[in-house]
């Protein structure tokens, strides 16, 4: 009597082509989802920094499974939906959430209303950028800009009034109007088409790479010191590259224009 190999031989074959490297980048993307998951559960407990430490290390996760998917050659269409899934988690419902528990909550129904166009605007941006990606037309180290706000930088910009709140102790920082005003300017910013800065692609010359560590150092240094102080600041000034970006763009572009009109006369 032939006996059989236990497992069979293609499921032998399967588990053969599970690489480590191309197992890294998905487990740290559903570290950043086990870490937006979580962040809901402390904002149902009122536990208003754990609920935003979570977030920032959902970011942390976010950043990493990139980076290590890229290094370790595991670039796969898997991987890129279930960073998808796990940025609509991190950076949409659970911001919106922990909004929405803290203070929107104070508009009743429209502060639901503000809390889902939220969640919304941001499945859109993420499948935008999906559709951006396989058509290579996303941020690229000749093109470092993203179409529209990133969601990290949209969860973060939600939830700058609680951020605002652990430092000053006024209550005009938990009003239902700030934080709903900020949430709908968030949401129109993620489904724009205003060119941001993708810290990803951003070269830094040789020459100055040595002030780059300088200054990121001292931004750590910083976090560990006044982490809500410092991610303010942050945020503050991402806000303000938003525009700055868009003027700078437009202005090559009219340059660039210029420079073909002036060859075509020529």
């Amino acid at each position: 009597m032939q006996h059989r190999k236990f497992p069979p031989r293609f499921v032998r074959e399967r588990v053969e082509e599970i690489s480590f490297a191309k197992l890294v980048p998905s487990a740290l993307t559903l570290m950043g989802l086990a870490s937006g998951m979580t962040s809901i559960r402390f904002a149902m407990e009122h536990q208003w920094k754990f609920a935003v430490g979570a977030i920032m290390l959902a970011m942390v996760f976010d950043m990493l499974d990139g980076r290590a998917a890229r290094q370790l050659g595991a670039d796969t269409r898997f991987g890129a939906q279930l960073d998808s899934l796990a940025d609509l988690v991190s950076f949409g419902i659970a911001p919106a959430l922990i909004a929405y528990n803290w203070t929107l909550s104070g508009f009743g129904t429209i502060g639901w209303i503000v809390a889902v166009i939220f969640c919304v605007c941001c499945a859109i941006r993420l499948a935008r950028f999906n559709i951006q990606a396989l058509r290579d037309e996303g941020a690229t180290e000749t093109n470092p800009y993203f179409t529209g706000m990133p969601t990290p930088a949209g969860a973060c910009l939600m939830l700058l009034p609680l951020l605002l709140s652990f430092q000053f102790k006024d209550p005009a920082f938990q009003l239902p109007l700030y934080s709903s005003l900020i949430a709908l300017a968030t949401s129109i910013l993620m489904v724009s088409r205003l060119p941001t800065p993708s810290i990803k692609y951003l070269h830094v010359e040789r020459h100055s790479r040595i002030i780059a560590g300088i200054i990121i150092a001292c931004t750590l240094g910083a976090l560990v010191v006044r982490p809500w102080a410092t991610l303010s600041v942050g945020i503050a000034l991402y806000v303000l590259s938003v525009p700055i970006t868009a003027f700078v763009i437009a202005r090559n572009r009219d340059e660039d224009e210029d420079q073909e009109e002036d060859l075509s006369l020529a």
